[in-house]
């Protein structure tokens, strides 16, 4: 089993040879941090509607290296944080219009690919989520019966039979699907993206750590980028950067990913259709059928390393590999021999209040976009639209959206931040071993959890 080494997603695209580092002072018109799907959205989308913009990517690594090569390939047209949170400050209108941008931020992604010809793998086959005891089955009506008040949800209820007919889970007992989920090879679309960026006139520097991060430039080893307008894509990473440790809390997923499994396997496993599947359980798992037959399954692992640490390449824990493993075997028996290839590990972003955020500082020329919590994969197309037309002052629907502009405070300083992240995942974990048990309600415990968290 290979351990780390970024990602399985890199192992078998292969790490292109890295881009030229920044030569030394450079001007530029937008300067971004960062060459992830938010810096790469960010910059395509500036190109394409202005192409004599000057538009410059530094970036640390390669491009691709953080989450936006290393997530479990889900296209997911959920709001961070969720609907309702948005009600009271914007309205109920804008809010349906924010999850159909959302819906159609998906099918704006397959469009660019296939309009810059990048094979991603992408299947829009939905997500199917399981519910697997008699509370996650609670939790999954109550969440059906809200997302029935929304006209764009068009979630599908399933009772166990149904949802075993389509994907063998043994103790399923109901689930829902919704169409508004696609599969993705991450890597390939990263790959595909900054090579359609440098083709509309980007540049991307790789190799290049940026050191500071202010008003009208970015400074680095290298040299300064001096730039009217300075984008930070930094997501995970953001905890590194100076004044800015308590920002976004690094949350840490870890992932394995199977040998390509037989036909017969497959035979007795289902999954035809490729949904991307998940849970109700509060320490959820997210898996997807890749395009060359393998399981990856991922969960939260060890959530949260002391001080905000982030790892360099993606190194896991063995008992993360043992975890994720009895999660597999349980949720597909039928797959439970079948031999790990690849164990890794990756940051995202968590706001203090698990709600993105994407803005512009017009005073100062500083934006940012990032905190999805896990939905990056869309949302960094949708935020890098937005921050193009903020950028570039237009008046189009994305700039009203609710999260623009949206703030969060600060997470709490060490050694509160450790001790509560740590604590509150030990209890997620109890609330989801009492309900396996049988409980037939979402245990207190959990909720005590969520209101701590915020994310109730």
């Amino acid at each position: 089993m290979i351990n780390g080494k970024v990602s399985h997603w890199w192992e078998q695209a292969g790490t292109p040879p890295q881009r030229d580092g920044l030569p030394g002072d450079v001007e530029a018109d937008v300067a971004i941090v960062g060459a992830g799907y938010t810096g790469l959205w960010t910059a395509y989308s500036l190109a394409r509607l202005q192409p004599d913009l000057r538009i410059v990517v530094v970036e640390e690594r390669h491009a691709g290296f953080g989450a936006s090569g290393r997530n479990g390939g889900w296209m997911s047209s959920s709001i961070t944080g969720g609907r309702s949170q948005y009600i009271r400050s914007h309205g109920r209108d804008t809010v349906e219009r924010f999850q159909a941008l959302m819906n159609g931020a998906i099918d704006e992604i397959i469009e660019v690919t296939k309009r810059e010809r990048i094979d991603a793998d992408i299947v829009k086959s939905g997500a199917l989520r399981v519910a697997r005891s008699p509370a996650q089955l609670g939790r999954m009506r109550a969440s059906a019966r809200e997302a029935a008040t929304w006209k764009s949800t068009d979630l599908e209820i399933l009772d166990g039979p149904a949802v075993r007919e389509r994907i063998d889970i043994p103790d399923a007992v109901g689930g829902t699907w919704s169409p508004h989920f696609a599969r993705v090879s991450p890597v390939k679309l990263a790959l595909g993206l900054a090579t359609a960026c440098e083709r509309a006139g980007v540049t991307i520097y790789e190799g290049t750590r940026v050191t500071a991060i202010e008003p009208g430039r970015l400074r680095t080893a290298h040299g300064t980028v001096s730039a009217e307008f300075v984008v930070r894509a930094t997501e995970g990473f953001t905890a590194r950067m100076p004044r800015l440790h308590r920002r976004w809390l690094p949350m840490n997923s870890s992932m394995i990913v199977t040998e390509p499994l037989s036909p017969a396997t497959w035979e007795s496993i289902g999954w035809q259709q490729r949904e991307l599947l998940g849970d109700f359980a509060h320490v959820y798992f997210y898996a997807q059928r890749t395009a060359d037959d393998r399981i990856a399954i991922g969960g939260r692992g060890v959530p949260y390393r002391y001080g905000s640490r982030v790892d360099s390449d993606g190194t896991t824990q063995a008992a993360t590999a043992a975890t994720l493993r009895r999660m597999l075997h349980r949720l597909l028996p039928a797959a439970g021999d079948a031999e790990i290839a690849h164990l890794w590990s990756g940051v995202l972003g968590v706001p203090r209040d698990w709600a993105a955020s994407v803005g512009l500082d017009r005073r100062t020329g500083m934006a940012w976009a990032g905190g999805y919590v896990g939905t990056g994969v869309t949302a960094a197309n949708l935020a890098g639209r937005t921050l193009a037309d903020l950028i570039l002052d237009r008046d189009s629907e994305l700039v009203t959206m609710p999260w623009v502009g949206h703030l969060a405070r600060n997470w709490e300083p060490e050694p509160l931040r450790w001790f509560a992240t740590t604590a509150l995942y030990a209890a997620y974990g109890i609330a989801d071993r009492t309900e396996s048990g049988g409980r037939a309600t979402t245990s207190p415990i959990a909720r005590i959890a969520d209101v701590v968290t915020g994310r109730h």
